[in-house]
C-alpha cells in the first residue's frame, strides 16, 4: 500500500514533509505502508490558513449560507460512501458490512442531525419578549479537531459538521492509524467548494497533536480520545486559556432488574459490549444483573458470545474484526491477567487469539463473571470484547455500584417497572441514559462527566459547542 502522506491546507493539496510511522494491517500484521506527519512549519502553516479564512468573513457568513455548503459537502461524501467503507474496513479492521451499514451510516446521520439544527438555528435573539437586549451566540475562530481511531468517519464528521455550521473555520488532525479515511472526507470538502482556509486537513501523530494545541492564535481544541491524552491537551490548553470540548473514556453500567426481558436485555447487553470489537467509548462493558437472575444472565451471556465469531475485515457477515493494532491487542491481553489474577471467573473467553487464527490482532470474546467493585476491570476502561458482570441486590446498591467508576459516559437500563426506571436513569453519574434498549434520537447530545470528559456533541448541542454567547442591550438587531 502506497504511503499516506497528502494534507489540504489553504485549499491546496500538499505534500507532508515530517517523519514517517509504520502502519501495520490489524488482520494481517503485514506492512500498510507508512502515514507521513506534517512538519512544525505545516502545522503553523494550517492554523494560518484557518484564521485567515475566519477573518475572510466565514464567520460572518449567514446560517442559510453554510448550510447550503455543507449540504454540497455531505452530497460529495455520499458518492465516496463505498469507498469510506472500504477505506475504514482496511484501515482499522472493521468488517465491511458493519463498516458500511454501522460506521459509515451513523456519520450520514449526524451529519443530518447537523443540518437540521442548523436549519432552525437562532443566533440573535432577545433575551426577553422585548428586544432592548439580545443574546447573540457567535463563532468561536478557530477550531482544532482532534480525532480517534475507532469511528474514524462517524467521530470526523461530528466535529466538522458541527464546527463549520457554527462559524468556525477548522484544522483537522485524525489518528495516525485512519488518516485515509479523513484524506477521502477531504477530498469530499474539496469537491463542495467551500472557501479556502476554512477546512484543513494535517497528518501526524500525537506529537503533531499536541504542537497543535500549544498554537496560541487558536481558538477551541475539540478532542476525542483515551482520558489520559485528554487530560494533557487541557493542561495546555488552559496556558492559553484556549476552550476545550472533550470526549473521552467510559466503562457504562447496564443494570439488569429481575423484571426485565432477560434474554433481550442479555443479548443486546452482549451485542453492544463486543460491537466493533469492544472498541467504543460507550460500550455497554459493566453488566449489573439483580442476584434473582444473575446465575440465568451469565448463562445467556455464554450463549450469546459463543455466537459471535471472528473473520476477515473484507468477509461480508455479521462478525467481529481484529482490534485496531498490536499495542491494542496487548493492552486487552494484560487486563485479562489482571482479571484471572485479581480472581475474576472467566466464564467464557479469555487470553490470546481464538482457535484457528494464527495472524492478526484477534482478541477473543471474553465473558468475566462475579467481578467485584474492587476489581481493577471493574474500574478500568479495556476497549476491547470484554464483558464484566456482577450480581446486586437492591435498587440502591446498583446505582452505587453504577457510580462507583471515575468515568460517567453513558448508563443502560433494564425493567419492565418505568417509574424505577426513571429514579435510577436520574441518579446515575452519566451525561447519556438509555432504557430498554431504546436508542438516541437524532441530535442527541453526547457526551459525559467526570473521567469522560466535558461538553456535547452532536445536533443543536454539537454546533453550540464552537460557539460564544455575546449579550447586547440598547439596540434591536438592524440585519
Amino acid at each position: 500500500m502506497t504511503n499516506c502522506d497528502q494534507m489540504y491546507i489553504a485549499g491546496q493539496w500538499q505534500t507532508a514533509r515530517g517523519q514517517a510511522v509504520a502502519l501495520i494491517n490489524p488482520a494481517t500484521e503485514q506492512s500498510a505502508g507508512d502515514l507521513i506527519c506534517a512538519s512544525p512549519a505545516q502545522v503553523t502553516e494550517a492554523v494560518d490558513a484557518a484564521r485567515a479564512a475566519f477573518d475572510a468573513g466565514w464567520g460572518q457568513l449567514d446560517t442559510l449560507s453554510r448550510a447550503e455548503y455543507l449540504r454540497a459537502f455531505v452530497a460529495a461524501l455520499e458518492e465516496r460512501r463505498e469507498e469510506l467503507a472500504q477505506c475504514i474496513s482496511a484501515e482499522i479492521g472493521t468488517p465491511i458490512d458493519f463498516a458500511r451499514a454501522g460506521q459509515v451510516g451513523a456519520a450520514f446521520a449526524h451529519l443530518e442531525a447537523t443540518l437540521t439544527a442548523l436549519d432552525h438555528l437562532v443566533n440573535d435573539r432577545p433575551l426577553t419578549q422585548f428586544d432592548a437586549h439580545r443574546i447573540r451566540y457567535e463563532p468561536l475562530g478557530v477550531a482544532v479537531l482532534i480525532t480517534p481511531w475507532n469511528w474514524p468517519l462517524n467521530q470526523v464528521v461530528l466535529k466538522v459538521g458541527a464546527a463549520l455550521a457554527a462559524g468556525c473555520c477548522v484544522v483537522l488532525k485524525p489518528s495516525e492509524l485512519s488518516s485515509r479515511t479523513a484524506v477521502i472526507l477531504a477530498k469530499a470538502i474539496e469537491a463542495a467548494g467551500l472557501p479556502k482556509g476554512v477546512f484543513n486537513l494535517i497528518l501526524g501523530d500525537g506529537a503533531v497533536g499536541a504542537a497543535l494545541v500549544e498554537i496560541p492564535q487558536i481558538d477551541i481544541v475539540s478532542f476525542t480520545g483515551s482520558t489520559a491524552t485528554g487530560r494533557e491537551i487541557a493542561k495546555q490548553a488552559a496556558q492559553h486559556f484556549t476552550r476545550t470540548t472533550l470526549e473521552l473514556g467510559g466503562k457504562s453500567p447496564n443494570i439488569l432488574f429481575a423484571d426485565c426481558d432477560l434474554p433481550t436485555a442479555v443479548r443486546q447487553g452482549v451485542a453492544h459490549c463486543f460491537r466493533n470489537s469492544g472498541q467504543s467509548c460507550n460500550a455497554a462493558t459493566r453488566m449489573l444483573v439483580q442476584r434473582d437472575v444473575y446465575d440465568d444472565a451469565v448463562a445467556l451471556a455464554v450463549e450469546a458470545a459463543e455466537q459471535t465469531y471472528l473473520d476477515a475485515p473484507d468477509h461480508p457477515g455479521g462478525h467481529q474484526g481484529p482490534l485496531v493494532s498490536q499495542a491494542q491487542y496487548e493492552r486487552v491481553q494484560r487486563y485479562l491477567q489482571i482479571a484471572k489474577d485479581e480472581g475474576a471467573r472467566f466464564a467464557y473467553g479469555g487470553a490470546g487469539r481464538p482457535d484457528g487464527i494464527e495472524a492478526g490482532f484477534y482478541a477473543r470474546p471474553t465473558v468475566l463473571a462475579d467481578v467485584t467493585p474492587e476489581m481493577t476491570v471493574f474500574k478500568d476502561e479495556i476497549f476491547g470484547p470484554v464483558l464484566c458482570m456482577t450480581p446486586f441486590d437492591t435498587e440502591d446498591e446498583a446505582i452505587a455500584f453504577a457510580n462507583d467508576s471515575p468515568y460517567g459516559l453513558a448508563g443502560y437500563i433494564q425493567t419492565a417497572d418505568e417509574a424505577r426506571a426513571d429514579r435510577v436513569a436520574q441518579r446515575l453519574r452519566v451525561g447519556m441514559v438509555q432504557v430498554n434498549g431504546k436508542s438516541r434520537e437524532g441530535g442527541a447530545p453526547f457526551g459525559g462527566m467526570g473521567q469522560s470528559g466535558s461538553g456535547r456533541e452532536a445536533g443543536l448541542w454539537g454546533i453550540r459547542a464552537f460557539q460564544d454567547i455575546k449579550s447586547i442591550s440598547g439596540v434591536a438587531r438592524t440585519n
